[in-house]
This record gives C-alpha cells, sequence and structure tokens, in this order.
C-alpha cells in the first residue's frame, strides 16, 4: 500500500510513539513512499559512512598523537573510504607544504577542496578528487553531505595539528630540560672534584708550611734566642707565635670576623693576643702608650665589648681560636 504524505493525518514520532497533530512545531519525519525504500537505504549507508570517518579521524589522532606526519599520511588513505564511490576515490592534502597522496592517486576534473586553517591561518588544504565522471548531484558528482563532511575534516586537521604540535613542543622541551638537567649534574660532579682537588692541594701548601716552619724557622729562631740577652727575646718569641698564627690561620680568621679593622689595629690585636702588654706594643711599634691605647679601645669597640669587664687577650685567643 503506498502511503502518501496527508497534512490533516497523525504522524508518528519514534521518540515518543505518541501520535502529534501536523500543526505542532515539531516537523515530522517523513515516511517512505514505496519505491524509494533503495533511495533511503543508500542515504542512510552514507550517513554512516560520514560517521565512522569522523569517528576514524579521532581514533587516527589517538593513535599518531605523537606525529603529525604519520596522521596525516594514514589520514589521506583513510578519507576516500568515506565518500559515495571509495573504488573512484582520491585524496589530497597539504598541510605547511607538506604534501600527502592517497594510494594510486591522481588527478582529475572532478573534485572538491577545502581549507585546513590553525589558529585562524591558512596552513594547507584537503582535496578528494572521484578519478572518473559520474552523474551531477550537487557540487558536482559530490553530494551535498560529502561538502559538509569535507569541511568538518579539514576542521578537525587543523584542530590535531594544533594538539600534535603543542604534544610535539612539550616533548621536545622536557628532552631540552633533561639534558640541561644531566649537563647540570656532571657539572656538580667536576665541580665537587675541582673542589676536592682544590682542598687536598691546600691541605698539601699548609702541610709544607708547617715543616718548613719546623724544620727551618723554628730552630734558626731558637738559635738566635739563645744568644740574645733577656731584654730582647721577646722578639724571637714574638716572631716564633707570630709563625704560629700564620700556621692556624689567626690573622686570616682575625680579618674575617671583624672585616672593619685596619691593618694596624690588626697587627695591635696580634701582640695583644700573643700576651704583649701595651708598652711592649708601643715599643716595638715606636709610638707612644697613649696611642695603642687608643687602638686597643678601638679594637674593644668594633667586637663590641666596650664596658665589659673583659680581657682583650682572652677574648682574642677564645673567639678567633674557634674559627681556626
Amino acid at each position: 500500500m503506498n502511503l502518501q504524505e496527508n497534512n490533516n493525518s497523525p504522524v508518528v514520532y519514534p521518540a515518543s510513539g505518541k501520535t502529534q497533530d501536523t500543526g505542532s512545531c515539531l516537523k515530522p519525519i517523513p515516511l517512505p513512499i514505496e519505491g524509494q525504500t533503495d533511495e533511503v537505504e543508500i542515504a542512510l549507508r552514507e550517513r554512516v559512512k560520514e560517521l565512522n570517518c569522523m569517528y576514524g579521524i579521532f581514533q587516527l589522532a589517538e593513535r599518531h598523537h605523537s606525529s603529525l606526519n604519520r596522521f596525516l599520511f594514514e589520514l589521506v588513505n583513510f578519507l576516500p573510504n568515506a565518500w559515495q564511490y571509495p573504488d573512484i576515490t582520491k585524496a589530497k592534502i597539504v598541510f605547511r607544504g607538506h604534501l600527502f597522496l592517497s594510494t594510486g592517486f591522481k588527478i582529475s576534473n572532478w573534485y572538491q577542496s577545502s581549507p585546513v586553517l590553525l589558529n585562524g591561518e591558512l596552513m594547507g588544504e584537503c582535496t578528494i578528487y572521484y578519478t572518473e565522471e559520474r552523474p551531477v548531484v550537487y557540487e558536482g558528482p559530490f553530494l551535498k553531505e560529502e561538502r559538509i563532511l569535507l569541511n568538518n575534516v579539514a576542521v578537525q586537521i587543523g584542530n590535531i595539528a594544533g594538539r600534535i604540535a603543542i604534544d610535539e613542543e612539550l616533548e621536545e622541551i622536557n628532552r631540552q630540560l633533561k639534558l640541561e638537567r644531566q649537563a647540570l649534574q656532571e657539572a656538580n660532579m667536576a665541580l665537587k672534584v675541582i673542589l676536592s682537588r682544590g682542598e687536598a692541594a691546600r691541605q698539601d701548601i699548609y702541610n709544607d708550611i708547617n715543616q718548613n716552619v719546623d724544620k727551618i724557622l723554628k730552630p734558626i729562631l731558637l738559635s738566635l734566642e739563645a744568644q740574645l740577652p733577656p731584654s730582647q727575646k721577646i722578639y724571637t718569641q714574638l716572631i716564633l707565635s707570630n709563625l704560629e698564627d700564620i700556621s692556624s690561620s689567626f690573622v686570616t680568621n682575625l680579618s674575617g670576623v671583624c672585616n672593619c679593622l685596619s691593618p694596624v689595629e690588626i697587627a695591635v690585636s696580634n701582640m695583644v693576643k700573643n700576651g704583649l702588654t701595651t708598652k711592649e706594643i708601643a715599643s716595638l711599634r715606636g709610638v707612644s702608650p697613649a696611642t695603642i691605647n687608643r687602638h686597643r679601645e678601638n679594637i674593644r669597640r668594633k667586637f663590641k665589648i666596650v664596658n665589659q669587664s673583659v680581657n682583650l687577650s682572652t677574648f682574642l685567643q677564645s673567639n678567633l681560636n674557634i674559627l681556626e
């Protein structure tokens, strides 16, 4: 029995199964007229192919998320299956100057093309060819739905290319960071070796100085001290004490603890630390005791022990020896 559209007849909507008047705001789904079944089946089959095409594109993008070239290479061979005549369909994709052609590709007069954009900038195009003539239906031999599909494919190529480009950039950044981290680790290891060698060299120099002082200078000074009158032995004792300070880095520590001390104040501090009196220091330096007292006051002020019952000699010996 032929089913004819009748505006006065109720129409069945598959979504609800209820009858509605044709005056409703919803448009009815027309039932196929006898003899049109083949056309409906063909149309449905084409829609399924289009859906499979879009689904396949997303699958390819997932499979080749880190390689844009591989994605486009497989896509260009996948696209012909979504068109009405896959046996005579060929595809071409151009992206950033790179050309991708489907198997057995050849140019013909029957084609449709869509631009590929990335962030609004033209990057290439996607083109579908029929290698044989077919009846004109919409855009030449191509269906209206195929034009829509091709436009959607071009949009997805741009979107997926953007995501893959970001992934590739992140991968390159991670690779560079890994290389820099390795280089930094190697540099740290090299620095540790250098510091270790420097410390060993410093210790060797320190040991050499001590040996020279003990084996050469001290015997000479002790021999000289034995020949001097008691009033002059203080000089050799001071020299011996200073040699001990050199080997124990007293002067270096003194400068490091309070770098505001002047060279004269450092010299006076050294003598005070070795137990010399103000009069003895003044005699050795050729100045008055009052001058040495001013230096001692400045030293106490800079060490912040003014007006404290702290012996300066004891302070210098106890506090600075900690740093040796």
